[in-house]
């Protein structure tokens, strides 16, 4: 079966908000190192309308930083599902995921390959309600933002994780990959 991956940028006060942070030349191939290991990327309405918006468009692309090409490229090129209940309709490599969550996630998990990703912060805590979610990364920005959805809220029950890696990146920015016990 393959993995379900999930990594996000969080604030040391637990905000998930994507307007702060350090996005450095380092992050970013690090997200895209992660985003190029998954056969596939699942993403809520949300993330997907907001990284189409960002990263598909060339003009879009074209003011920012050269290092982000890589990233942009990778994430262009990837398949997508998109879990949405208001979209009828989508591009961009993507099709709707539609139907009960957990029966079509489980069933693209049972599909041959390296492994999938997610993307999203209402869709990974559905995820992990549904004991879906294989490996998390928490990439932890040395910032107090206090505002913001904060990750995992509303959780109904604890999750046990064991860490599996680290790393430190010269910003300051801490990645650390767990596995579900």
């Amino acid at each position: 079966m393959r993995p379900l991956r999930f990594s996000i940028n969080v604030s040391l006060d637990g905000c998930v908000d994507h307007r702060f942070g350090i996005p450095d030349e380092q992050l970013h191939h690090h997200a895209t190192e992660n985003i190029a290991r998954a056969d596939a990327l699942i993403f809520g309405r949300v993330i997907y309308t907001m990284m189409e918006s960002a990263w598909r468009s060339p003009a879009a692309r074209a003011t920012m930083p050269e290092w982000t090409q890589p990233f942009a490229q990778t994430l262009d090129a990837a398949k997508k599902y998109v879990v949405s209940s208001t979209l009828t309709e989508v591009d961009w490599n993507a099709e709707l995921l539609q139907g009960d969550l957990g029966a079509a996630v489980t069933a693209l998990k049972q599909l041959p390959g390296d492994g999938l990703f997610v993307g999203g912060v209402t869709l990974a805590r559905a995820l992990t309600e549904l004991g879906l979610i294989d490996e998390y990364e928490f990439v932890v920005h040395p910032v107090l933002v206090g505002h913001g959805p904060t990750l995992f809220a509303g959780l109904t029950r604890q999750v046990t994780l064991e860490a599996v890696s680290r790393v430190e990146f010269r910003s300051g920015v801490v990645a650390t990959r767990y596995r579900r016990r």
